[in-house]
């Protein structure tokens, strides 16, 4: 079975298009369409209101010798849903509208009427302002002032916006919110802080400075080389001439207990230590040697302190030394 709907016809070899008879119309023909009312009308017969998108089968005919900037303009015919009256009415390009010829009247036109109307006032201006300079001035003064005003009131509001831009909302808004424990916890921070920094310890005439100690860590540097010490042999002499006259005086000396008995050997090794000294090149090994040795030998000399024995054996010493 063949399809019902198909796009493609078939054409046999031998068609010939010529030979189709083609039929004579009519020139201003009219044609049945499907449409809906552009705009609300009242049937002038019956009184009967059609509501814009009202559904009709109208009949669409061109209007003869009538057109547009080359635009076609067609005619519409309906029959009123009440009285079956027939109403006409035609495009209008022009405004981009509808016009209703007879039939019907239209309704609710407030918004073309007020257009219309204020074209004609402009068009009533424009012609007398050719015609009339005087007039022509007042038109140009009265805008002149009008512009003024205007600029006066953008003025005002510009001011208006930079009073409420100094205004601070936020700040407002917050000193009636209750603050958090965060916040309360840092206020409270701050306001000790500031406490602590207004109180002034102790008079204000002493000023105390307080100096920081900067410990730095110094590295192990080698010891130095130790210059060469030298020592003099003690003066003999006035060493004799004291002890001499400390023994015919009587004075008591700070010697020791056993003085009498125990020879003191620190004058011969200071001169041993003067004479290795002058002999050694090398200053290091003979200060080392003989700094010990006289460490050594007042070690050794060290006793208890002088008591009463040690006091007479002073006396009996300088009671001999005289008689000789």
């Amino acid at each position: 079975m063949s399809e019902r709907k198909v796009l493609n016809k078939y054409y046999p070899p031998d068609f010939d298009p010529s030979k189709i008879p083609r039929m004579k119309l009519a020139k201003n023909r009219q044609y049945t369409v499907r449409l809906m009312a552009p705009f609300n009308m009242r049937c002038a017969t019956c009184g009967e209101y059609i509501y814009k998108g009202k559904k009709f089968n109208a009949r669409k005919e061109d209007v003869e010798n009538e057109d547009y900037l080359g635009i076609r303009i067609y005619r519409f015919y309906i029959k009123c849903t009440r009285c079956l009256q027939e109403i006409s009415f035609k495009t209008d390009p022009k405004n981009t509208d509808y016009e209703i010829e007879a039939g019907a009247t239209r309704n609710f036109m407030a918004l073309k009427l007020a257009e219309e109307q204020a074209k004609r006032e402009e068009d009533e201006q424009k012609e007398e302002e050719a015609n009339n300079p005087m007039k022509l001035l007042e038109y140009r003064t009265e805008q002149s002032r009008q512009e003024i005003e205007l600029l006066e009131s953008l003025e005002e509001l510009k001011e208006l916006n930079r009073r409420q831009q100094a205004v601070d909302y936020e700040g407002m808004l917050k000193q009636y919110q209750p603050e958090t424990a965060d916040e309360r916890k840092a206020r409270e921070e701050k306001e000790d802080n500031e406490f602590i920094k207004s109180i002034k310890f102790g008079s204000s005439s002493t000023q105390k400075v307080v100096a920081e100690e900067i410990i730095e860590d110094v590295e192990d540097e080698p010891p130095a080389k130790t210059s060469r010490i030298e020592v003099l042999p003690p003066k003999t002499t006035d060493s004799k001439k004291k002890e001499t006259w400390n023994r015919s005086i009587g004075v008591l000396t700070k010697k020791p207990a056993l003085a009498n008995l125990v020879k003191s050997k620190k004058v011969d090794t200071l001169n041993g230590s003067a004479e290795v000294n002058k002999k050694e090149d090398s200053g290091s090994v003979g200060v080392n040697s003989a700094t010990s040795s006289v460490t050594s030998s007042t070690n050794s000399v060290t006793a208890p302190a002088a008591s009463g024995l040690s006091l007479l054996a002073n006396y009996s010493g300088s009671d001999s030394d005289q008689s000789e």
